[in-house]
């Protein structure tokens, strides 16, 4: 038995992201026997990017957003990618989400650009978190405390820089998903 067979774990993403932020992170997760969902904001599938012009697989959507709170999941994962999070931060629904997550203690883990939902979603002030260097300045200026780290962990909020970063970014959110309410992860 895994480590997370107990868990449910909500992917939150639409078209364009970086495909093996979304598809490395979610192999991690089966194998520690938990229970994945993508959740985008409509039915069918997603399609990933490969850096910023190459278009590569397709993805399942299981939920839409409409169909889906919190209360049904242990911990959210956002993953990055350039169009990605460019969708969901302008999405007041997928922003509810997240902050309903933060609001009840839950792990949430973004990697590379997917801390710009976080920013949108007003829950990084205060919170120290990692990220691709090229939204830094958003970050700090949304009032996060922004650190250089492969991975970053601050009351169940994790966070990595790059597709690099993934064996760490991976060992964080099962570790993190595992032990699950947060007393200190807030909105």
């Amino acid at each position: 038995m895994g480590t997370l067979s107990n868990r449910t774990i909500a992917v939150l993403s639409e078209n364009g992201f970086e495909e093996t932020e979304l598809t490395s992170p979610v192999q991690r997760l089966k194998e520690e026997d938990a229970t994945v969902h993508i959740i985008s904001s409509s039915e069918g599938q997603i399609q990933a990017m490969k850096g910023d012009h190459e278009w590569t697989i397709k993805v399942d959507v299981d939920r839409t957003l409409a169909e889906v709170n919190a209360e049904d999941y242990d911990g959210l994962l956002i993953p990055g990618g350039v169009l990605n999070p460019d969708s969901l931060r302008k999405n007041e629904d997928a922003l509810k989400f997240v902050r309903d997550f933060f609001a009840a203690g839950k792990p949430v883990a973004a990697i590379c650009h997917g801390p710009q939902v976080l920013i949108s979603a007003e829950v990084v002030e205060g919170r120290t978190l990692t990220s691709t260097k090229t939204i830094k300045i958003d970050l700090v200026n949304a009032g996060a405390i922004w650190q250089d780290e492969e991975v970053v962990v601050d009351q169940g909020l994790v966070t990595s820089r790059s597709p690099d970063d993934l064996p760490a970014f991976n060992d964080k959110i099962v570790e993190e998903f595992a032990e699950g309410v947060h007393e200190h992860q807030h909105v």
